[in-house]
């Protein structure tokens, strides 16, 4: 096993090309690194230095050795600092979730953001269902979500992030189309794309809020807003999707608002209450910090 004693007084010989030199600039006598190098040599398995009266050089292993030498020195120097600015949650990685919908507008943000306050810290991305974040929460796969709610406090603490008005999604030759705005009851007997109530439960229950006591025909359970899109393009029906869906700009798609519609679609940041992840704790610090988030 080298010692990082045999590496430095190593790199100081090569470095003086003399032993006598060397021992002066390490402040040692020069019989105890003499033993340092030769017990270096055993231990590597091959000569690093030939000796001369006059003057020492590097084999052409030396030469190859007193460049990794180098670098295990500077990475032993640095470790340190590393390690300090790891438990201070300055360097580290952040798993990330976040929902489709998230991308479109409030995503690029809030990474900006990260990245300027914590530029040491790596940001990983994973695009997933609310439900599906969750999961990975739990199981410790991931370390923050960008979800809908609801979501066990007991196990999870959340701040809210985001919340933006939702607007329907109309083909453009639809009678809704030049209607600016539409009010609820303007729906009664269309055919509208539903949300599936399994991994898009939180549009599932706004839709039904939103759209109490208007009989419309339900069409195509879906998931993921730029499916609903689609097939709102090709005349499929129409869709309450959030604002910045209009971002995706499909071709074929008019975005109308909604009169009297007071629901809006929230978006939550939430971690594991007992969260080890001092980079974790750095980010939902500054959650905190912004007011606007």
């Amino acid at each position: 096993m080298l010692s990082l004693e045999q590496v430095r007084g190593f790199v100081a010989v090569a470095e003086e090309g003399s032993f006598r030199r060397a021992a002066e600039r390490l402040r040692m006598t020069q019989p105890p690194l003499s033993r340092q190098i030769q017990k270096l040599e055993r231990d590597v398995g091959v000569l690093l230095l030939d000796r001369t009266q006059r003057q020492v050089e590097l084999t052409p292993a030396g030469v190859v050795f007193l460049a990794e030498a180098r670098r295990l020195l500077a990475l032993a120097e640095a470790a340190p600092g590393t390690a300090r600015r790891v438990a201070a949650g300055r360097v580290g990685t952040v798993r990330i979730g976040f929902t489709a919908t998230a991308g479109f507008g409030y995503l690029g943000r809030f990474l900006n953001r990260v990245s300027q306050a914590l530029p040491e810290v790596r940001l990983s991305l994973s695009e997933l269902v609310s439900a599906a974040q969750f999961n990975e929460l739990s199981s410790g796969r991931l370390d923050l979500a960008l979800a809908r709610p609801p979501f066990d406090g007991a196990e999870f603490a959340g701040r809210q992030v985001h919340r933006e008005a939702l607007v329907l999604a109309v083909p453009e030759r639809h009678r809704l189309a030049d209607r600016a705005p539409i009010g609820v009851p303007d729906l009664d007997g269309e055919r509208m794309l539903v949300y599936a109530p399994g991994p898009a439960r939180y549009f599932a229950e706004l839709m039904t809020r939103v759209l109490a006591g208007v009989s419309y025909e339900p069409s195509d359970r879906l998931t993921q807003v730029h499916t609903m899109l689609a097939l709102v393009a090709a005349g499929r029906g129409l869709a309450l999707v959030p604002e910045t869906a209009g971002h995706l700009h499909p071709d074929g798609v008019r975005f109308r608002p909604l009169a009297g519609v007071r629901e809006q679609a929230e978006l939550y940041a939430v971690w594991r209450r007992d969260t080890a992840n001092p980079a974790l704790r750095r980010v939902t610090d500054l959650l905190e910090m912004w007011p606007d988030a």
